[in-house]
């Protein structure tokens, strides 16, 4: 017994019969439907293994019915019969997606290997599109390295928003990682094998952003010499990854917001609406709760965006990931320049020190840096950077400066250098300083501190 189900769709009730008592006796689990309106319903309300539809019948014709089959479950091989043999009609059948073109009058075993064959692919494809499934979430975090319990953290928040259509707000200093991020998302959700288009929207000027992300329509502007798709269209049923969005003008806004509440767009110099189904993800290294505080950035996008945040820890705040980290981009490095080389015990304690105001993309840049120039086996502290050795030093001095200093001072400090850290985020200040929102206000408003009066000192 297969236990594979088939759907057979024909309005012709002998027939219906005649191929149901056929392939029960073969095992398989068979549902009859008299019309394509109800094989449409029986295809999203059920999953089928093959389906046999004729081609000619009243309301809709077997052609239509394949076509709007596809559209819900392009992987389902559909046989379509027919009492009349006809060249064009198999050829259009066949270009329309159809697995094969069979005769009412086929021999019974010539129509079971057709279903025996159609069914052999439907597995094969179900098996290939699971293990990819499975494959992309072994290796979605593969280029984020890491056993630190920020990282971690981080992690488990991938595995619990990949497989909902939630829209993701990822927030991290510059070379953290966020696109990195994004990716394991995707590549961990059901959109897997849909794409995964990603834009910069602080890389373009305000009109070709819109165009990019919109598209646009023949003569909307200078050199609009033919319509173009914009990048939301090219990511439909996929993910489409919006970093630095908290670059965007006014009316790039406005347009975005629309996309989250309508699931559409406009092109641009377009007049007709278009339909998206895209996953979206927004990333930022900016404080967007302070743009919306000082009108910068619309409330009602933030709060859209801001669905499910996931913050990226820098890497001052990741030192158990360091050795990990160099390990990983020194076997980068190696086969890239073809030399092999290792790390002294003192380079890698100047690299744990470092504050890395560059983060991950620094730390690989200096790794890469150190290979080339270094002429020996082993990269050593006088191979790294000035910044990066010298910066030990001036934190010792540092600390010595601050041990001076009274408890109210110190803290003061402390809270200067939480806050610059967070971009004056207030709810995560808060959260790494350990205290309520209400209590850090009261510091703040005790110390008298600002943005502006720190920035001016």
């Amino acid at each position: 017994m297969t236990g594979e189900r088939v759907l057979i769709v024909d309005d012709e009730k002998s027939m219906c019969q005649y191929l149901s008592i056929m392939l029960k006796k073969e095992g398989y689990q068979v549902k009859n439907v008299s019309s394509g309106k109800k094989a449409i319903k029986a295809v999203r309300d059920s999953n089928f293994d093959v389906m046999i539809t004729d081609i000619r019948m009243e309301g809709m014709d077997g052609i239509e019915v394949l076509s709007r089959v596809k559209e819900i479950d392009p992987s389902l091989p559909v046989i379509i019969m027919t009492a009349y043999a006809s060249q064009k009609t198999a050829i259009n059948a066949l270009n329309q997606g159809a697995f094969y073109y069979l005769i009412k009058s086929a021999k019974n075993e010539e129509i079971k290997m057709v279903i025996r064959n159609a069914l052999d692919i439907h597995r094969v494809r179900n098996e290939n599109f699971f293990l990819k499934k499975q494959l992309k979430k072994k290796t979605g975090f593969k280029k984020i390295i890491g056993k630190s319990d920020e990282i971690q953290k981080v992690f488990n928040l991938i595995n619990k928003v990949a497989d909902t259509d939630s829209t993701i707000m990822i927030y991290g200093e510059s070379g953290t990682g966020k696109e990195l991020v994004a990716r394991a998302i995707h590549y961990r959700s059901n959109r897997a094998n849909q794409p995964f288009v990603s834009i910069n929207c602080g890389a373009l000027p305000e009109n070709l952003l819109e165009s990019e992300l919109f598209g646009h329509v023949k003569g909307s502007f200078t050199g609009a010499i033919k319509d173009k798709d914009g990048l939301f269209k090219v990511a439909n049923d996929g993910t489409f990854f919006l970093d630095e969005v908290g670059e965007t003008s006014p009316a790039i806004q406005v347009k975005l917001l629309r996309v989250l509440q309508e699931r559409e767009i406009i092109p641009v110099g377009g007049t007709a609406p278009i339909k998206v189904n895209v996953r979206l993800i927004a990333a930022t290294n900016a404080n967007l709760e302070l743009a919306v505080e000082q009108g910068g950035f619309r409330p009602d996008l933030y709060y859209r965006l801001n669905v499910i945040p996931i913050n990226i820890p820098p890497l001052r705040n990741r030192q158990d990931d360091m050795p990990l980290l160099v390990a990983h981009f020194l076997e980068g490095a190696s086969v890239k320049t073809g030399r092999n080389k290792t790390i002294s015990k003192g380079a890698m304690e100047l690299l744990v020190g470092y504050y890395w105001p560059g983060n991950v993309r620094e730390l690989e840049n200096v790794i890469e840096r150190a290979i080339i120039l270094q002429e020996g086996n082993e990269i050593r502290p006088e191979d790294l950077p000035d910044k990066v050795r010298n910066h030990l030093r001036e934190r010792r001095k540092l600390v010595m400066e601050k041990a001076q200093m009274t408890l109210e001072e110190l803290e003061k400090e402390y809270l200067i250098s939480v806050l610059e850290e967070t971009n004056w985020q207030k709810k995560r200040a808060s959260s790494i300083l350990g205290i309520n929102a209400s209590t850090l206000y009261r510091k703040i408003q005790r110390y008298k501190l600002s943005r502006d009066k720190v920035e001016q000192k």
